[in-house]
């Protein structure tokens, strides 16, 4: 199958590092398409719960990956989220074709797109930061917990079933949050006169529009890569969230690039550098 060529491709909340994280879903997505742009909306490489121990061959092919859309030509904006604000001290750097920043502002055929992960609006992670690693802990957890049911359900031929989405949608209070979040983000962009307003964080996939007295503008969000599998792409003046479930790209498993020219190509050693940079603090004892 013939990889499709996207505008803007953006990606949130993939928490490399994790036992939650898909990778290999994620993998065959990546392979599945040529970006002209490709935005990481935040918490790509989970530091907070990073492990020594637990940095899988899948995960570390993501981040060849993305070194290789940036040696190709791809423009690659990593945004920084709560999950890997260490690399805050590192905003603004540009090595080739890899930006980090902590946030964007992009015009889109006229229009201007405002991206930024989103933790900005989280109390918790502002005031209580240990309280919020704890309950990412707890999030990872679960997760891992799930897929150990899941794979039980698909070995008796029934469906997959989500515990923390049973979990976010039965309490009111986690409802709200996601309302307020999507709200709040929502009137600024209009307040600020920006036409769409991109961000990750709450790992719900979303496009709508919203509208007040003093104008409207589109509040999207990239989702996840631990359970939802989704991503935003804009192409042709449109937006598209895109279901990993609902599309045919397992056929692209088996042409993972191990991406060998990085070594002689500069654009891609510059890229290479500061993924390195950022890989490699973490690791020491």
């Amino acid at each position: 199958m013939k990889k499709r060529t996207v505008e803007l491709v953006v990606v949130s909340d993939t928490h490399l590092g994790t036992y939650g994280c898909q990778a290999k879903e994620l993998l065959n997505y990546l392979n599945s398409i040529k970006p002209k742009t490709l935005i990481l909306n935040g918490d790509i490489i989970d530091i907070w719960q990073f492990r020594k121990r637990y940095f899988p061959k899948a995960h570390l092919k993501v981040i060849k990956k993305i070194i290789s859309f940036a040696s190709k030509g791809t423009e690659v904006i990593y945004i920084t989220g709560n999950h890997d604000e260490m690399l805050r001290k590192f905003s603004d750097t540009t090595m080739g074709n890899f930006k980090l920043v902590d946030k964007l502002v992009l015009e889109l055929d006229g229009k201007k797109a405002w991206f930024f992960h989103g933790d900005i609006f989280d109390v918790s992670i502002q005031n209580a930061k240990w309280l919020a690693k704890l309950g990412g802990w707890g999030y990872d957890m679960l997760i891992l917990l799930n897929q150990f049911i899941n794979w039980f359900l698909v070995r008796m031929g029934k469906e997959k079933f989500s515990l923390s989405k049973k979990i976010k949608n039965s309490v009111k209070k986690a409802v709200k949050y996601i309302n307020d979040f999507e709200d709040v983000a929502s009137e600024l962009a209009v307040k600020n006169k920006y036409n769409y307003v991109v961000c990750g964080h709450i790992h719900q996939p979303q496009m709508r529009e919203y509208k007040n007295k003093n104008g409207s503008c589109y509040y999207l969000n990239s989702g996840d890569w631990i359970e939802n599998l989704t991503s935003l792409e804009y192409h042709n003046k449109e937006w598209k969230l895109i279901h990993y479930e609902s599309e045919s790209m397992e056929v692209f498993a088996d042409t993972n690039e191990e991406v060998e020219d990085l070594k002689i190509d500069p654009e891609a050693l510059q890229a290479s550098f500061m993924m390195n940079q950022i890989i490699t603090p973490l690791k020491k004892p």
